[in-house]
């Protein structure tokens, strides 16, 4: 292996594409390998926590979890602060990011509409007006991004996060459901309109 190696479902959602935009953003070259759904169960013994994303590194083991990934990522490239502090703040939100996807996620694998419906509606009307909150109150008054003027790998998972719900595809939760949380909408205007990042959706 000459250069790192990017594993995640042939979609540009969720972990996988923070993490692609991420290596991207960072000038990394890297192999963009997207699986398919059906080859996943095959797979999922043989990764780190039988989860994806992975990223291989030449000479390294093969790491998962996103939030390590994006870490390294941008610890490595000016992405991520220096100071121990002001990295564990970030880290703090890109956890509550995770925890957001823990509580939305098990509303994905629901089959029964009704119950669906009733489990989506109680996101939109209790849980995500409350996490939004608590996200809003740790963004930086300043902006545009989380800590201010310079994008770090914490704004890409905050936006591919409003992204998921702005774009209107998780049924009976309205679009809208982040548009009273100015910040996080700010944040999440700056990545999409980044340079760096509309070469990336450009290719």
């Amino acid at each position: 292996m000459s250069k790192p190696r990017l594993i995640y479902f042939d979609a540009p959602v969720s972990r996988g594409e923070e993490c692609r935009l991420a290596l991207h953003l960072a000038g990394i070259e890297f192999e963009d390998v997207r699986i398919a759904r059906a080859d996943w169960l095959a797979m999922k013994p043989e990764t780190p926590f039988g989860s994806l994303p992975v990223l291989e590194m030449p000479g390294q083991p093969p790491l998962g979890q996103t939030n390590a990934i994006l870490v390294l990522i941008g610890r490595r490239h000016e992405l991520h602060p220096e100071d121990d502090f002001e990295a564990a703040h970030h880290e703090a939100m890109m956890c509550h990011v995770e925890d957001l996807r823990a509580n939305v996620s098990p509303t994905l694998r629901i089959v029964d509409e009704a119950e669906k419906k009733k489990a989506r509606e109680a996101l939109a009307e209790y849980y995500l007006p409350t996490w939004a909150g608590f996200a809003e109150r740790q963004i930086s008054a300043a902006g545009p991004f989380f800590a201010g003027e310079k994008l770090h790998v914490v704004d890409l998972k905050l936006h591919r996060t409003v992204h998921w719900f702005a774009s209107g595809v998780i049924d009976h939760i309205p679009a809208t459901v982040f548009a009273a949380f100015p910040k996080l909408n700010r944040i999440y205007d700056a990545v999409r309109n980044h340079q760096d990042v509309k070469a990336w959706y450009a290719k």
